[in-house]
This record gives C-alpha cells, sequence and structure tokens, in this order.
C-alpha cells in the first residue's frame, strides 16, 4: 500500500503542477551534457562538425517504476554561422502509464562577433516541435478499489481525464555568449533561454484543471579558468524559474589532460535546498562520458528515506576534425 500510496502521489503532484503552474519540466545535474535541452543557443556550439549526447537520469528508486527520464540531442555546424539541432526527452513514471515526450528541432544564428578578433560570440536559437502526454488510469489501484482491505480490480476507479493522452506545438528560443579569446586565462560564458513561450495547454486533463504549461526561464553561465596547460577549473551556475517554483545550482569541475587523447574531470555541485552531487568525467578521443550520483540533502529526504537519491550517466561524442579555433566554454 506504501509503495501504491507514492506512486499515486507521484502522478498526482505531476496533474497539480498544471493547476498551480508549479515547475513540472525534469532537472538534471549534468545540464551541460544535454545542452539542447538547457539552452537551444547551444545548438553549434562545438569546435567541430557535429555533436550527440545522451542522458538518463533514474529517481526515486525506492518505488516501483520512480522516475525515469532519458534525453537524445544531436546539432551540426555549417560554414554559413548557422547551425541545427534535434532534441528528445522522454520521461516516465508510475503504475499508471505517465509518459511526457518532448521532441523538437532547433536553428541557430551565430554570426554576432565582437573584439578584433571576432572571438566574442552571440547566438541566438529558436527551437519548435511536440510535446506528448499520456496517463492510463486503468492500470491504477487507489482507495475505492479495496473493499475489506483487499483490492478488487472489478471495482471502479474514480479518476478520469478529457482524453487519456494528448499532444500540442511547444516553442523555446535562447541567446548563448562567450569568450573564446585564447590569450586570456579566464573566459566567460551565459545564456539565457525561455522554454514553453507558446505555453502549450493539455487536453488530456479536465477542463476543471488550468491546463497550461508554464515558461520555464533558464539563466546560466561561468568560466573556464587557465590553471596550468593540463589543468582548468570551470566554475558555473544556474537557476530556473518555472510557474511559482525556482531552482538555483552552483559548483564547479576540474579538468585534468592525461594524454592528448584523454583527459579526466570532477567535481561537486550543490542544489540548494535539495541535493549535493559529486561529478566524474572521462574523455577519450572525441568521447566523454558522465556519472553523477545526487545525495539528497533536503527534509524530504528524511522523510521518504532511503531511495530518494538519483543517478545520473551521459554518453556525448564530438566530432573535432574541423578546428575553427578554441572553444573555451565546458566540453559540451
Amino acid at each position: 500500500m506504501n509503495k501504491i500510496k507514492i506512486t499515486l502521489a507521484i502522478i498526482l503532484l505531476s496533474i497539480v503542477g498544471f493547476r498551480s503552474t508549479a515547475q513540472i519540466d525534469p532537472h538534471f545535474s549534468q545540464y551541460y551534457r544535454y545542452p539542447l535541452w538547457l539552452n537551444p543557443a547551444l545548438t553549434g556550439g562545438i569546435d567541430g562538425n557535429y555533436r550527440v549526447s545522451v542522458i538518463d537520469r533514474k529517481q526515486w528508486g525506492n518505488i516501483a517504476n520512480g522516475f525515469s527520464t532519458t534525453g537524445f540531442s544531436a546539432d551540426i555546424t555549417t560554414d554559413k554561422n548557422l547551425s541545427f539541432g534535434l532534441n528528445i526527452l522522454q520521461q516516465k513514471a508510475g503504475t499508471v502509464g505517465y509518459k511526457y515526450n518532448n521532441d523538437q528541432l532547433s536553428i541557430a544564428y551565430s554570426g554576432i562577433r565582437l573584439g578584433r578578433s571576432g572571438d566574442k560570440v552571440i547566438t541566438f536559437a529558436m527551437q519548435g516541435g511536440i510535446i506528448g502526454r499520456r496517463f492510463d488510469f486503468s492500470s491504477a489501484q487507489v482507495n475505492d478499489q479495496f473493499h475489506n482491505n483487499a483490492y478488487d480490480p472489478a471495482l471502479p476507479v474514480d479518476e478520469s481525464t478529457a482524453k487519456p493522452s494528448a499532444s500540442s506545438f511547444d516553442m523555446s528560443t535562447g541567446v548563448m555568449y562567450y569568450d573564446a579569446d585564447q590569450d586570456k586565462k579566464v573566459n566567460l560564458f551565459a545564456g539565457f533561454s525561455a522554454a514553453h513561450i507558446t505555453q502549450p495547454k493539455d487536453p488530456s486533463l479536465s477542463s476543471g484543471y488550468n491546463a497550461t504549461l508554464p515558461v520555464r526561464y533558464t539563466v546560466h553561465g561561468g568560466a573556464q579558468i587557465y590553471l596550468s596547460e593540463k589543468a582548468h577549473l570551470v566554475p558555473n551556475a544556474l537557476y530556473m524559474q518555472q510557474g511559482n517554483v525556482s531552482e538555483m545550482m552552483i559548483g564547479g569541475y576540474v579538468q585534468m589532460v592525461v594524454s592528448p587523447l584523454i583527459d579526466i574531470s570532477g567535481g561537486i555541485n550543490y542544489r540548494l535546498k535539495d541535493a549535493i552531487y559529486p561529478y566524474l568525467g572521462l574523455s577519450y578521443d572525441g568521447f566523454t562520458f558522465g556519472f553523477s550520483y545526487d545525495v539528497n540533502a533536503s527534509k524530504l529526504g528524511t522523510l521518504a528515506g532511503s531511495g530518494t537519491s538519483s543517478t545520473e550517466v551521459s554518453l556525448m561524442y564530438m566530432d573535432n576534425k574541423k578546428q575553427k579555433g578554441f572553444f573555451k566554454c565546458p566540453r559540451f
């Protein structure tokens, strides 16, 4: 019964998020490893021809069918200051068949160059696609189906939606600045994005809900600091606001060059009033593998017990055969 209640609570909180305009988008600890979700203006923000990224996040491991979020993105550069990208996200949770999909295409323009050498770049981007949501309350087990302390699947479920599944059009936009001056020891980068600017409606919910997805505003930035020829320090920060909920993360990592083909990185970040997560990364010949583990530091972790921490793994490949100049930003 406890697992059933927790599972239903997760789903109901997701639904209530539409009514109260709370944050319902998934979040990632390794947010720079999933760049096109963070900011569409990161499309083409690479020193190469193309990049492919995959990320997987697991949450609430102490209950059946906890949150599982998987993301895929790919982007390609051109010689015309234009870049193109594809971003796919899917989140699943609970025993009631909850699925949230967001599939988008992006285009970015990076033709604004500042400074004598044009190494300070401003990029603008747009992103558009489809959001899909699905609920299956026929598989739910709720209090109405328990009679004399026994579960009876023949009893009706007092939950309904206008549609069991629905799709709607969605758009996002963003801007990114980075300083690629090779002579500097501190290179700054910063970005701003606004997701769901069309505030897509969700007809899968009953008419009694304010079924509008609130805009998610994101501000992020940091610096790459030269320590030596084989070491860089990368402090970074992120702030997100969606509806009446906000999130702030601060931290950083050190990147060490082991050989011309291999470098390693490690660091720690803190999501305020929520979790602390260490990070480890390994790069080899264009491939970068990342692992992080969120240690819950909130009151929720104390109340819910073990299993509330999250694990996140990422894999990125960047083709760097086309050298356009040193790109002094985190290993996007």
